[in-house]
């Protein structure tokens, strides 16, 4: 069975409720529970934090022993060159994923520190780039 973590970012635990024009009105709580319904074949776990250094703890702490990261980095993939580096440092592959198109949205947002390091980037499909994310590590 493959073991998969998602991993998000600073307000990403108000998903349903902030901004719902650009990121919907489901909850990642029920997304979650979506596609662990869906995907029953691979363990999923999950982690959210508004605080970079947990999000480069938990990178650390499972970067080693899981299949899959699926990092949403949110804010913090145009500002953090730790998280950069963390995911750098670590064997597990990761996708970075966004809900929204960044390269839509304001200029600063089409820089990031995650790209570089990671095995592949999926944005703009809504909560949808999770489950591309999931696919590609199947």
């Amino acid at each position: 069975m493959k073991k998969l973590m998602i991993i998000n970012g600073p307000n990403l635990n108000l998903l349903g409720t902030r901004e719902t024009e650009i990121y919907g009105s489901l909850s990642f709580t029920e997304f979650l529970e979506e596609i662990k319904n869906k995907y029953k074949e691979v363990s999923i776990d999950y982690f959210q934090s508004n605080i970079e250094g947990e999000l480069i703890d938990k990178l650390q702490e499972v970067g080693f022993t899981y299949d899959g990261i699926i990092l949403n980095a949110a804010a913090y993939t145009h500002t953090s060159v730790g998280l950069g580096d963390a995911v750098k440092a670590i064997d597990t592959p990761v996708i970075e994923v966004h809900i929204s198109n960044t390269f839509s949205r304001e200029e600063f947002r089409h820089q990031s520190y995650i790209s570089p390091n990671a095995k592949g980037i999926i944005i703009g499909f809504g909560l949808q780039s999770y489950e591309l994310a999931l696919e590609s590590f199947l």
